[in-house]
């Protein structure tokens, strides 16, 4: 069974920076790409950004383009997202997913195969 843990979310100003890590545990992470997706309040849950298992590729979203960098170290087993110039409308419940595939499109267009409890950021304007 895959385990999910995020880490590192908080309160946080409007242009400060933030950087969410994702521990895997359970089975190869090597075997899985994945993603960040987040759920602001009152609202769906949307894609944030995406990551091929070697970490080779990758996607961020509308919303974070140019702003939010998605990585991984697979020697740790482990996922980040490197968010800067954070704005009020980042605020939101962030979750990791795994999807077992190597390419990140598995986990854009279905849904992913387990999910973090996820991590809670807090822009403040």
């Amino acid at each position: 069974q895959v385990q999910l843990a995020e880490s590192g979310g908080g309160l946080v100003q409007a242009g400060d920076s933030l950087r969410l890590s994702c521990k895997f545990s359970g089975y190869n992470f090597m075997n899985y790409a994945m993603g960040w997706f987040r759920r602001p309040p009152g609202k769906e849950r949307e894609f944030v950004a995406a990551i091929d298992w070697r970490g080779h590729s990758t996607i961020v979203g509308d919303s974070g383009t140019g702003r939010f960098t998605v990585f991984r170290e697979n020697f740790k087993n482990v996922l980040y997202l490197q968010m800067n110039s954070l704005k009020p409308e980042d605020t939101a419940v962030y979750y990791c997913g795994a999807k077992l595939s190597t390419r990140w499109q598995d986990i854009v267009q279905a849904e992913a195969d387990y999910w973090g409890q996820g991590t809670q950021v807090t822009v403040s304007s």
